[in-house]
């Protein structure tokens, strides 16, 4: 599959070269950035990067062949998979553990304009504590901003490819009895709710192990510059 254009790691290398240009030759530091400096930078950065994490998990296989993002059975469903598998619902099972991987990856494109909306709305506050903040603080952003209108989109794209599982009706009618006595988590009460859960930890999970990496060690990416500027912000 070929690889998007703009990598996840490239959208800390785009804004440390923004935030250079403008500050031509001057010790970088947060108190020397201009309000332009940091909003508009960080806003085209996070621009590609939030493309480029959606153009990898948004297709075929994004999720189901990622071991880091690949959505697995509840875990009650789990746990109850042996006696399941000697009732002759073995099959079933792989088929809903694939609906529900091809559910977060038809979900997931929708998450592009409302990531795109939450760099917009991002304040000079946003910018500084993102330049300034630990190694997932571009994605603490994203999951403020954008977690729960992104859930409410997701919700009903998922319940349609889910629905199509033989089982999940099944799982669904079994938690609902279940779920009175308090024993489910409510993430794990429906397929749909699980799935949808799922697809937005795997989501911002893309977005911050590259921003993680980094951080850790920009020198690794063959740039002066950008270990200067990562350096200084450490």
């Amino acid at each position: 599959m070929r690889q998007s254009a703009f990598p996840v790691r490239r959208v800390i290398i785009l804004c440390a070269l923004t935030l250079l240009s403008s500050t031509a030759g001057a010790a970088l530091s947060l108190a020397s950035l201009s309000n332009q400096d940091a909003s508009s930078g960080l806003k085209a950065a996070l621009d590609a990067g939030s493309a480029a994490a959606v153009a990898k998990l948004g297709v075929e296989n994004g999720f189901l062949n990622n071991d880091k993002v690949k959505i697995k059975l509840p875990g009650i469903v789990e746990q109850a998979r042996p006696l399941l598998k000697m009732t002759g619902r073995g099959q079933q099972l792989d088929e809903l553990v694939v609906a529900m991987n091809r559910a977060a990856e038809s979900a997931v494109p929708l998450a592009k304009p409302l990531l795109l909306d939450a760099v917009k709305s991002m304040s000079v506050t946003d910018a500084k504590n993102i330049l300034s903040g630990g190694d997932t603080s571009v994605t603490d952003f994203f999951r403020q901003k954008t977690a729960t209108p992104l859930a409410a989109k997701f919700l009903p794209i998922v319940k349609s490819v889910t629905d199509r599982s033989g089982l999940a009706a099944t799982y669904n009618g079994t938690m609902s009895q279940i779920g009175k006595t308090g024993l489910v988590p409510q993430q794990q009460a429906t397929v749909e709710g699980y799935v949808t859960d799922r697809a937005l930890a795997g989501l911002y999970l893309m977005i911050g192990e590259e921003e993680k990496a980094i951080r850790r060690d920009p020198l690794a990416y063959g740039s002066k510059i950008i270990g200067k500027v990562f350096g200084s912000l450490k």
